[in-house]
């Protein structure tokens, strides 16, 4: 081993690596809201919205390194994308790639690769991430979650990762903590009080201002046991469905069995179906430069190489302007872009597209609904 990688091995392996710690990545769904980049065959996971060369599938992957063994990371995604996380994650064994026939939120999710851990380690602990994130500092973020892990190893807790809020902001939600303001302000695990998703923008400044509270970041951490007890209490209408998966997980039933099991599931969130009912429920303070990527607005914000007009753009176009500001552009095609006396815009060129709207989230989230757009379908 080389000086420079015994550097790097003993900057991210901060203790030893354990064998019953697990990273489970989700990246299911249909992640549009880049559209009309993203599409239903392509969703934003498997993009390189960042600009750095990697999709955030790839970025989540290589997160996890270091955390946990290699062989212990685990991604699920819809069994159409497969081929996608083969191409981005070559190294990715086959048996680590769980499929989901349909897309039924976090709460299937997590019991499908729950049991799958048990089936393969009693004692697994497995910390649970969302795909579309921007980590600012992954070291950092490698540091929290291996200690989170070490915490819910030795603790029955359903641990989530929680971010100090930086504004009343109504698009993440909230999680209260036991002890308030001081409790909060001790920057270590802390039981939960309450969960809020999403609250209007009244709420969210009361939630802010009382320092009570911490943005809820997706990631959540637990001993696989404590959270299949918890999950068969809250929610058995999807727990039930997995009878049987000691015999048919890690078998050659497993798809017939999954594609029974989610026939007929649920489509539920984890933190509706769980978190905001267990009394397991504990916050692990972190400040590791976290964003919920979920909008070209919320891109916008996390992206350092603005110009000096405040404009964002990743083109291999020729730019003509004037008057821009505040601007996100995209084309991906060798021609002569003109813009004059634009700002707070996205503009997106494709080979079938051409978006130009306001930046502001709701006007585009309703774009991309299709709502009141005939013929909008065809070019998702």
């Amino acid at each position: 081993m080389t000086d420079d990688s015994a550097g790097k091995k003993n900057r991210y392996n901060i203790k030893l690596m354990n064998s019953n710690q697990y990273c489970i990545i989700m990246a299911g769904g249909h992640l549009n809201r880049f559209w009309p980049i993203s599409r239903e065959d392509m969703p934003g996971h498997f993009l390189d919205i960042s600009g750095n060369g990697k999709s955030l599938v790839r970025m989540a992957y290589d997160r996890c390194v270091g955390v946990v063994p290699q062989e212990n990371i685990i991604v699920v995604t819809l069994s159409k994308f497969k081929d996608l996380v083969i191409t981005q994650i070559p190294e990715l064994s086959e048996e680590n790639l769980l499929l989901e026939p349909y897309g039924r939120r976090t709460g299937p999710c997590v019991a499908y690769s729950t049991y799958t851990l048990l089936k393969r380690n009693p004692d697994a602990v497995m910390a649970v991430t969302p795909s579309d994130l921007i980590i600012r500092d992954e070291d950092m973020f490698r540091k929290a979650l291996s200690d989170a892990l070490d915490y819910a190893s030795a603790n029955p807790v359903l641990m989530s990762l929680g971010v100090k809020p930086s504004s009343p902001d109504t698009e993440f939600g909230y999680i209260q903590a036991v002890g308030g303001r001081e409790a909060c302000s001790k920057n270590e695990p802390v039981k939960v009080k309450t969960f809020t998703e999403k609250p209007d923008r009244e709420i969210a400044e009361v939630f802010y201002k009382s320092g009570e509270f911490f943005w809820n970041s997706g990631i959540f951490v637990w001993q696989a046991n404590v959270i299949k007890e918890e999950m068969e209490k809250h929610v058995p209408e999807i727990t039930r469905l997995f009878d049987g998966w000691e015999g048919a997980l890690g078998t050659r039933a497993e798809e017939v069995f999954i594609e029974r099991a989610y026939a007929d599931c649920l489509k539920i969130s984890i933190d509706y179906g769980v978190m905001e009912k267990t009394d397991k429920a504990w916050v692990y303070p972190v400040n590791f430069g976290w964003s919920d990527i979920d909008s070209w607005d919320a891109l916008y914000s996390n992206m350092p190489d603005k110009d000096k007009d405040g404009n964002l753009s990743n083109t291999r176009s020729r730019i003509l302007q004037k008057d821009r500001r505040n601007i996100i552009l995209s084309s991906n095609k060798d021609k002569l872009v003109a813009i004059r006396g634009l700002e707070d815009c996205i503009v997106i060129d494709t080979d079938d597209v051409l978006l130009i709207c306001p930046r502001d989230d709701r006007q585009y989230k309703e774009l991309i609904t299709g709502t009141g757009m005939p013929g909008f379908d065809e070019y998702r």
